[in-house]
């Protein structure tokens, strides 16, 4: 066995930012800014034991996918930052990057890396391990978080590439496909060996099953557990309107937070939780109507429904001594924030923290720390100043918050005499599940579209305006955007017939849109008429910047009939 010496520099006095770094925080917590920007976006960070940070970033280049950041003046403040990591693939949802062991594992969208940590070194200098690779040739839902075990185990979720396992994914109407298929190799979480080089998905064992997506994922050393909080479906009204409202397709399905045992079926893609009802309901791909119970019963139930589409990007199992004690043990959430609520705001967006005593959570969430968006309504997700992303605790208990728009990275410390902590210093807290960020959205009041479209405009709204965003922007992750898309406007590379052809056919990433890589699915829109896809185009082509000429039916019915689309 190889020993080290772990080299822990005693921090100077913590000082918080003016502002705690534009995070509202309950009662004494208090926080400033680590990192105030890293080129490339930051996904998941892990801190080690002597307080280096290493962030995997969104956007890896040549010189490298991850990147070391270290105080050396131990002001709190990362005054060396260093890129490292020139693996072969840099597609944009690698996630995980995670301490274990004295290794750094990290992952892209096919494989887990992971290389020795050297505390004299901020820069891992030891060879890259190549620990699994994922073959597959599908990628939607991509990310690969991880999580270990006390046993020497791995755990991964391998996404499934669909929303609902529809024969045509995402097309409007498209019926669920028997016996999902799907399930045999996506939509589940499989445990590895942690340390065997070159893995790949057939040599562990498939876990966990009936889960469509997941990146937040910790393993709980109270109950020797893992723990996962699971991203329900999309697009309810988009797929079966004649089943489901705006509304409805905003505030459902839940986002669940569950206990995972080996062989537990949470019921993807058969069923969905429905957060008002307070069960699962079986999904419309499959004969549901929005009331439909059939077995949902008999599948994994959550502990907590979390409100829909707010996008749960990371778990962390608190075990650090900073805080106040009724934190420790319990579970931190990163909420990314919700892209696909319109025609109401987009929502979460903030870190929740849920209590828990005895292996199980003790009450409601609470918000922990909020105001990354930076506004208290967001119409469309490019409003967000900031979106948080990954969580890790530093040697001394601190919690590090990572964030994918900026690549910003926080620190949250408690400040004064921890016995002396009550539940008053969490009102104002629980104040904030009145914004607009965390309430339940009214149908009529809040839905912001409500007596101003028409045309082209409400087309958009229906059925763009989910991925695209009302501004046109795109998330700046998975949806591309539109204004001064060379997709939309023609130009260098294609004539305003591809932006047709892109409608009628649909369109699998990877693209590139203004030299940024998506790996997004577009599906096919074939279903609208000539004259709405005329609409539509002439409504985007003439609108978020874009100064492009109109598109007529005449031009789309000839596309139509070039391709043979009926």
């Amino acid at each position: 066995m190889i020993s080290f010496t772990v080299i822990v520099k005693k921090n100077k006095l913590l000082v918080a930012d003016a502002n705690n770094g534009g995070l509202y925080l309950p009662g004494n917590f208090k926080a400033f800014i680590v990192i105030d920007s890293l080129e490339g976006r930051a996904r998941h960070l892990a801190v080690n034991t002597n307080g280096d940070i290493y962030v995997k970033l969104r956007f890896p280049d040549s010189i490298g996918g991850n990147v070391a950041a270290r105080d050396t003046d131990q002001d709190g403040k990362a005054d060396i930052i260093q890129k490292f990591g020139d693996y072969d693939d840099k597609g944009p949802y690698g996630t995980a990057m995670r301490v274990h062991k004295g290794y750094l594992y990290f992952s892209s969208e096919v494989n887990v890396y992971r290389t020795k940590l050297n505390p004299a070194t901020l820069v891992p200098d030891g060879p890259l391990e190549l620990i699994l690779h994922d073959a597959h040739g599908e990628h939607e839902h991509d990310a690969k978080p991880l999580a270990f075990d006390n046993d020497g185990h791995m755990y991964v979720a391998f996404g499934a590439p669909s929303n609902a396992c529809q024969e045509q994914n995402r097309v409007p109407g498209s019926p669920g496909v028997k016996g999902c298929p799907l399930l045999q190799e996506y939509g589940g979480i499989w445990q590895f060996d942690e340390a065997k080089p070159n893995q790949q998905q057939k040599d562990g064992i498939r876990y966990a099953t009936g889960l469509r997506s997941v990146v937040a994922m910790d393993w709980n050393t109270a109950d020797n557990c893992l723990y996962i909080v699971a991203h329900g479906r999309d697009d309810f009204r988009l797929l079966f309107p004649k089943i489901f409202s705006a509304w409805q397709s905003a505030v459902m399905p839940a986002e669940e937070f569950l206990k995972i045992k080996k062989g537990t079926d949470v019921g993807w893609p058969y069923y969905y939780y429905d957060p008002i009802k307070h069960k699962k309901l079986l999904n419309p791909e499959y004969g549901g109507d929005g009331k439909k119970a059939g077995n949902g019963a008999r599948y994994a139930q959550p502990l907590i429904a979390f409100q829909a589409h707010w996008a749960p990007n990371d778990l962390l199992f608190y075990t650090g001594n900073q805080f106040p004690a009724r934190y420790k043990n319990g579970a931190f959430v990163a909420f990314h924030g919700s892209t696909n609520r319109s025609p109401y705001p987009q929502a979460g967006f903030f870190v929740a923290f849920i209590p828990f005593k005895n292996g199980v959570p003790t009450g409601s969430w609470e918000i922990f720390a909020d105001g990354f968006a930076a506004h208290n309504t967001v119409v469309s997700v490019s409003d967000a100043v900031c979106r948080p992303m990954g969580l890790s605790v530093g040697p001394d208990g601190s919690l590090y918050v990572s964030d994918t728009e900026k690549g910003r990275v926080w620190r949250i410390f408690y400040q004064g005499d921890k016995s002396k902590f009550a539940d008053d210093q969490l009102a104002k807290m629980e104040l904030r599940k009145k914004l607009p960020n965390f309430k339940m959205p009214n149908p009529v009041r809040n839905n912001i579209a409500t007596g101003m479209l028409k045309g082209g405009a409400k087309i958009y709204a229906n059925y763009c305006a989910n991925c695209h965003q009302k501004n046109g922007k795109g998330d700046g992750n998975l949806f591309p955007p539109l204004n001064g898309s060379e997709w939309v406007t023609g130009g260098k590379y294609m004539e305003k017939d591809l932006a047709i052809q892109v409608l009628l056919n649909g369109l699998e990433g990877p693209v590139k849109v203004k030299n940024k890589p998506y790996n997004s699915v577009m599906p096919k829109h074939n279903f609208l008429t000539d004259a709405q896809i005329a609409q539509v185009l002439t409504y985007i082509r003439s609108n978020f910047g874009n100064n492009s000429s109109l598109v007529t039916a005449s031009e789309v019915k000839k596309v139509r009939a070039s391709l043979g689309v009926k």
